[in-house]
Order: C-alpha cells, then structure tokens, then sequence
C-alpha cells in the first residue's frame, strides 16, 4: 500500500533508457518497479534496475562542499569555482580549462556545460566519458551519413529475420532489450549471430557464434561486403540512388579471399561462408554492435565497415533493417545532442562548419565562440599532466579509475593546479585528488531528461529531496557562470534549459540536420513536467519518431551516404614473449561502472563478489595457475591482483578482467591502469580490448574469507576485496607475511574490536593448514574469520547469510565448520540476482524434473524478471540432466 502518487521516471544505468515507476510504502520505503507503458521496457526490469530503491540512502554521500578538505557552504564554494578559473584563463588563456563530463548528466545539465565551456568561456576543452563508450559509433554515422544519426528503433529487434550481435554482450549488458530479442527468437524464429571472441551468455543464445580474433572485425565485414558482391545481394536502385563511395569501398573489401578473412580472424572457412551465406539470403537483418566495435583504434573502421553492407543491400532505415549503435550509458545520446564531445557543437552542429558556428553564436548571443575542436579524453589528461591545462572541472564521473593509463590520469591530476570535482560521494579515486568537492544531486533527486539509444526522450523525475546541501549539475554550473559575469545562464528550472535546447535545435534548420525538436521549444513547465517519452525528430508541427532513411535523405551536401573504404590495419600492441596474452577489458552483469550506486546493494555481488581474470585452461596450465588462485595481471603500464576464472568460454591468448573494481571495494584491481591510452585516429576512442599483458600466479602466504557486521580492515592484507552484504559485509583477503593468524589478528580484519562479553568460537592453526574464528555478540554472529594457506573452500552465500543469527545449539559448530548441516539446505552460489536463487536449488529442480529454463522459471521465479541469468540456468540444468542420467 502506498500513501503517496506514483512517479514516473527513467532508470540511470544503461542506454536502454527503461521506465520506472517509484512508489513509497506506508512505512515510508521506496520500491520501484519497471514501468509497463514506457516503450523501450514495457515493464521489465534487470537486476541493477530492480535494485535501484536500495540504492537512495545517503551512505557514502557528499553532503556538503568542501575546499581544500575542509567543509564550506556554497557561496564561498562557487566563488573558489569561478575566481579559479577566471585567474587560469586571464593568465594562460581558455584553453587551459577543461571540463570532462558524463553519460550520467542529464541533457539540461549536459546543455548549459557545453554553453558555457564553447560560447561563453570559448573553449572547446569539453569531453565526456561518452569518449570511452560511443565516440566511433559517432565517427561513423558522420563519415556515412553526415550526421550523428541512429536510423533503427527497438522493434526493429522484433520485426528482424536475422540479428547479428557485434562486440555486445547483449544478455548482460543490456539484458532488457536481449528478452525482446529472445521473446521474438520463440514467437517468430529470429535467427541471431553473436560475433565475440567470448562464449559468453549472449553467445550461448545463439543460432551461431563466431569467435573470432580480437580486433578482427574489419576484416570479418569487409569479406561479408565482397561475398555479398559476389553474390548479387546489392540493391542497385537505392545505392544509385543514395549512395557514393561503392567503388573505393569495394576494392577495399575484395582486397582479402575468404582465406584470407579466415586466416585474419582466426574463424574456419566452414562457419565463416556459412556467416557470409545466412546474412546474404536474408533481406530483414538488424546488426547490434556496441563497445568491442567502438573500444578500438579501429572503431570508427568497425562501424564503417558495418555500415557498407547495409547501405550497399538497401537495407537500413525499413522495418528489421539497419545497422544500430547501442549506447552504454543513460545519457550518451543526450550528451551527443547537445554536442557533449570536445569535437561537437549543441544541436548536431559540427564545430569545424563556420556556418554552424555562427548560427550557434547568434543564437546564444556568445561572446567567445570557439572555432576549432577541443582536446579529447586521452588527450586532455596528458595535457593536464603536461602542464598546458591547469584547470580541469570533472562532473558524474571517475577517470582516474576509468580512463586508459589510469594510474597516470592519478598524478595527472595530483599535479593540475585546479581539480574541481561535482559528484554525489568523495569516495572515488578521482575525488580524493580534487581542491573542490561539488555535492551533486543523484538519481531519485534529479529533474530533467534522457536520451536512449534509439533516439527516444524520456524524463527523470526527482523521488526525493536532495541529501544534505547537494545541488543539481545545471543549477551549480549556471551559478558558476553568472559569477564569471556571463549573461545567459538565468534558467529557472530544467524546463528552461529544455525549451532553449529545442529552439536551438530548430533554429535555421528546415530538414536540413537530423537533430530537431522544435515541437517542444515551447513547452510550458506543466507540460514538461508531464512529458511522455517521445523520439526525435520531433520538428514543429509535425508527429515525432520514425526511421530515417529508408528512402535517402541524408545529411550530407548533396544528401547521398557514404561507403567508406576500411582497409584492414594491424593494432597498435601485438603480444610477445614479454606481453603474451590478450587483455579484454568490460563490465559484468549486475555491476555498473566504478560502483558507485551498486555497490551499495548486497545482492548485486551475490553472483560475483570478486574481481576476476578470465583465463583459457591452457592458458592458465603455462602460467602454472590453478582454478581459484589469485593471480598478477601485468602490462607495460600497471597491474592488478584478482581472482582467476578458469573457463574454456574465454579464447586460448586471451584474458578477461572487468572494468568495475576500483579503491572503495578493492585493493589493486583497476583495470584500466594497464591499458595504453591509444585512440582511434578518427574518434579518438581509446583501445581498451586489445592490450598485451602478462599474468603469474599471486604467491600468498595466507588467504581468508571474511563476514562482519562491521566493515573489515584490509589493513596488513597484500590482498583484499569486499562486497556488501545483508547485515554487513564479505570480504576476500590474503597476506605475503608470516605472521601467522590468531584470534586479535582475525579481529582486527573483521574491523572489530572485540567486547568482554564476547564469545569467540576458534578451531585450527594457520601453521598446520587452516585457522577460523567466530565472533559471537549478544548470542548472535558478529563476525567470523576463515583462513587458509590457499584458497579457502567456504560456503560463502550461506556464511554471509548468517551475520545476526541466533549461535545456540548446533549452528556454533555449523560455523566453524564453514558450511551447513544436512537438515539447512544450501542455495550454493547465487545465479539469478532478482531473485536470490543459487545453483543448487537449480540443480536440485532440475534433477526433480524442471526440464528446461522455462520450468525453471516456474518454480523458483529464477530467470523471470530481467533474464540476464538464464544462459547460466540453460547449462545447470543440462549438466544436472546428464548428471542424473549417468
């Protein structure tokens, strides 16, 4: 029951865009809920969406601004904020300013950033971490289209015969939209194609599964273009019509024999004619790519190889049809729209276009118009660690964690003059190294809007006030800007930002760019505050949404695409004797970013807890690296420690580290530090799944598994990982000293420090192999500590469970034991994260006669809600099967 309205708004993860409902109980919590009229969910939710209430208390939060460490109020926060970069640019000029945003902003909060840094500043020092997610995709559309533009909406998933999976982990990734996907597989025989060096569980969806090298994508959809020639799959009329650069993009593509396209991407001659031959004969094909193509030096090649073959059939812009860029965070696109990119002007404007730039200046009657592109993301770190920029304003995000070379971005900005840091928490990376700490409203207190990957506009709307003194993005950057003397940034309210955002979108245009929302460049508050989603274009007068492209009308000059030749180059890093392995860097499925949010919900590390290498068994067997040891990933430009997965998913050569464990949760697993910051020399995206590594077995004198109440202290660990819990926390540790482990040790890495009423139940002797340790509280768990000298074989689920339970009887035993009685079934490792099922209760249905993933669903709810889990339920089910049939 609730006591107050629902309220509609958009869930912050990723460019899914899908529609919450939030409503407040009675007893005043929160739930939400997917929002079963919002078009690009129709209801369902994944497992971080699901989790999204547990995510608004204010642990964590930045509550206040603070100045050189020490907390202040805002008035003399903006005036350090405006006179620091008013001095920087008097003495060195505008452009040794930056800003570097985020896919979190909101479009107002992206709109008036871009305002101030590239009209009014007159810089256009102005990137995003969209640099590291869609920056090729963006690259591509412009080199074929002239424009930025998606021209594919989700039913086209739907209304497709074929979808092939590019470089997308579909089922994790975006798992709301791969159930639309599967649901059609069922009811319509969609056939789909996954393309990833990984067997991952997109891959295991699939009618077939090309695992080819890494980087190798060019020549792939190269050999498909010249197979397709060969075959007479084009569509003479539309590319007469539409199209140029046939020619020049053809002799690149038939450059290579299908032997050679095999030999290139490692794929047999077999399945890659049987590729070339079900895309051929299929008319309605849909090609989903997304960070393996963009991540890449090649990217923007990637996308305008892709590209060429749906141009070259006719077959973009119809129902079923089309290439389709499918963004990474929530707010990519509206960044993109409002020109977010150091390259970009607001409106799909280009800056390198001085009819652009003047129509832009007159509209927002700037002063300082910028008229030449801005650094990049890789770029302006190194400047800033070359000393050129002095002053660098970073919103929503954490590059020194998330950047390439991230160790480097560090002291980059240790050294920069002026960090300047707006965000909701100052435990990242990044803001431990700012002057200024900005408290930033967060999702549930944010008000404006978002755009999708399939170019739809829908609105966040705030659930709750701000936590303590935190102000929305648009407002502190408006407030900064009138304290620089610039006129232009009295806005109101979000939807006055909105309004000058449509009009400038209109503004001169008459069809002739793709970006317009001209309809609602009026839009009184009330209106916008009840706005439904909506895709653009939506001009004035007319109804919005649509395909672009389906009858031409590009944006180009004389309004033709164009096919692009991509020859195939090879990558800027190679493996050696040194650097023997392959890194792949990307994200999990219940986890987002550098976890910030969600690692704030317990059940989100319930199926991985632990940062992890993924390793092929050959692989591992060379580096003499058994399943569960720690290992030592090693690049030219850092390390990690983490978990080795060993799997015969990963590809022999190559390794598998996520990109989401960062200080607060671990103590030496950012990702990003070994990768080398080279870029695509069109987009300048940043290669982040091709690094050459090594990686040696981590050689621990002692390892333990930890559960506490309250939070442990890694403090003496040469290892450490935690994860929330309910009633406190886990924790992986290991240490290279010799000391041994007794009882004050184990407390102190529990965190606490034991009371004299205290029970301490303790077995073993880290000298002779194994040591525990159960802190007993008031006759409840407190703590418990379970140690190793290698890795520690625990039942981790049902330990963590048992923090705050009753320790009489038999469970006192039960505990130091590590693992239940027979009368407490264990859950085993959990699989589905909605649901909080584990492998054995799986198991258990399956040998009991749930014989599919379906039956499954039915009796435990496992897989029914985002679906994310049920490759990993399809082969449970199959082991227990011929388990029991052997």
């Amino acid at each position: 029951m609730t006591d107050a309205p629902d309220i509609r708004t958009t869930c912050p993860y990723c460019g899914v865009g899908c529609g919450v409902i939030a409503s407040r109980t009675t007893d005043g919590r929160l739930e939400v809920k997917g929002d079963p009229d919002h078009p690009a969910n129709f209801g369902r939710l994944c497992s971080k969406g699901s989790a999204l209430a547990e995510t608004l208390d204010a642990d964590g939060r930045l509550l206040q601004p603070r100045l050189h460490g020490r907390d202040t109020d805002w008035d003399e926060a903006l005036d350090a904020v405006a006179s620091g970069l008013g001095a920087v640019i008097d003495a060195h000029g505008p452009d040794a300013v930056a800003l570097y945003g985020s896919g979190q902003l909101l479009t107002e909060d992206y709109y008036v950033a871009n305002k101030l840094m590239k009209g009014f500043i007159g810089t256009a020092n102005m990137d995003t971490n969209s640099r590291l997610c869609m920056a090729s995709s963006v690259a591509g559309h412009k080199r074929a289209f002239g424009s930025d533009t998606v021209p594919g909406t989700y039913e086209d998933l739907e209304q497709a015969d074929l979808v092939v999976l590019v470089g997308s982990n579909f089922a994790w990734c975006h798992p709301v939209l791969f159930q639309r996907l599967q649901a059609a597989q069922a009811k319509r025989g969609t056939r789909i194609i996954v393309i990833d060096p990984r067997r991952t569980a997109t891959a295991e969806a699939a009618d077939l599964h090309l695992p080819l090298r890494p980087g190798s994508d060019v020549a792939l959809f190269n050999g498909l273009l010249a197979h397709l020639a060969t075959v007479g799959a084009e569509d003479t009329a539309y590319f007469a019509d539409h199209v140029t650069g046939l020619d020049d993009a053809l002799a690149a593509a038939q450059a290579l024999s299908v032997y050679e396209v095999a030999a290139a991407t490692g794929l047999d001659a077999i399945t890659l004619t049987r590729f070339f031959d079900m895309v051929a004969a299929t008319q309605r094909v849909v090609t989903v790519y997304s960070q393996g193509v963009n991540q890449s030096t090649a990217g923007t090649d990637k996308v305008n190889a892709i590209i060429n073959c749906h141009l070259f059939t006719g077959r973009i812009g119809k129902p079923g049809m089309g290439p389709f860029s499918i963004t990474g965070q929530p707010n990519a696109m509206g960044g993109r729209e409002v020109g977010g990119l150091a390259n970009q002007l607001a409106a799909h404007m280009a800056i390198d276009s001085a009819d652009d730039r003047d129509r832009v200046q007159r509209f927002w009657q700037a002063p300082s118009m910028v008229s030449t592109p801005g650094l990049m993301a890789v770029d302006l770190f190194r400047a800033i660690d070359r000393g050129e920029v002095k002053a660098v304003w970073i919103m929503a995000t954490n590059p020194a964690a998330s950047l390439p070379e991230a160790d480097a971005v560090a002291r980059a900005l240790e050294k920069c003059p002026l960090v300047i840091v707006s965000d909701v928490t100052d435990q990242t990376r990044t803001a431990k190294l700012a002057d200024i700490l900005l408290p930033a409203a967060g999702w549930g207190e944010k008000d404006g809007t978002v755009t999708n990957s399939e170019r739809r506009i829908s609105r966040q709307r705030p659930l709750l006030p701000p936590a303590g003194e935190a102000r929305a993005d648009w407002r502190i950057i408006c407030d900064v800007a009138r304290r620089m003397g610039f006129a232009g940034f009295d806005f109101a309210s979000p939807a006055a930002i909105f309004r000058e955002h449509a009009r400038l979108s209109a503004f001169e245009n008459g069809g002739t760019r793709d970006f317009d929302i001209g309809a609602y460049g009026a839009v009184e508050d009330a209106a916008y505050d009840a706005m439904l989603p909506f895709q653009w274009p939506a001009p004035k007068d007319q109804p919005p949404g649509g395909r672009f492209f389906a009858d031409g009308g590009f944006f180009t000059g004389d309004r033709r695409a164009r096919m692009v030749a991509t020859p195939v180059r090879s990558l800027a890093d190679a493996p050696s004797d040194a650097w023997p392995l392959r890194l792949n860097t990307g994200r999990i499925r219940d986890q987002w970013h550098t976890m910030t949010r969600t690692g704030q919900v317990p059940r989100l590390f319930s199926y991985l807890a632990e940062p992890f290498a993924e390793l092929h068994p050959e692989d591992a067997e060379a580096a003499g690296i058994e399943a569960a040891d720690l290992v030592t990933v090693r690049s030219p430009h850092g390390q990690v420690v983490v978990r080795a997965l060993i799997t015969d998913r990963q590809q022999k050569g190559s390794v598998f580290v996520p990109m989401h464990w960062t200080d607060p949760y671990a103590s030496c697993a950012h990702a990003d530090a070994l990768v080398a910051g080279h870029v695509d020399p069109v987009s300048g995206q940043p290669e982040l799944k091709h690094m050459p590594v090594a990686v040696d077995k981590f050689d621990a004198d002692w390892q333990a598994f930890v559960v506490s109440a309250s939070r442990p202290d890694p403090a003496g660990a040469a290892y450490w990982s935690l994860a929330r819990a309910e009633g406190g926390w886990r924790a992986e540790m290991a240490g290279i000293d010799h000391a041994g482990m007794n009882s004050g040790r184990a407390c102190a890495l529990m965190g606490l420090a034991p009371l004299p009423d205290d029970d301490r139940l303790e077995a073993g002797d880290l000298a002779r192999g194994h040591y525990r340790l159960a802190l007993v509280r008031g006759g409840r768990l407190a703590g418990l500590v379970v140690a190793g000298r290698g890795p520690v074989a625990a039942a981790r689920s049902w330990l963590a469970d048992q923090l705050d339970t009753d320790m009489t009887g038999t469970r006192r035993h039960r505990i130091l034991a590590g693992r239940m009685g027979a009368d407490e079934p264990d859950r085993g490792a959990i699989i589905c994260a909605c649901f909080q099922v584990g492998i054995n209760q799986i198991a258990d249905a399956a040998r009991a006669g749930a014989q599919s993933v379906d039956a499954i669903g039915a009796c435990l709810n496992a897989g029914t809600n985002c679906g994310s889990c049920r490759a990993e339920i399809k082969r449970i089910v199959e082991v227990a099967h011929v388990r029991q049939a052997g």
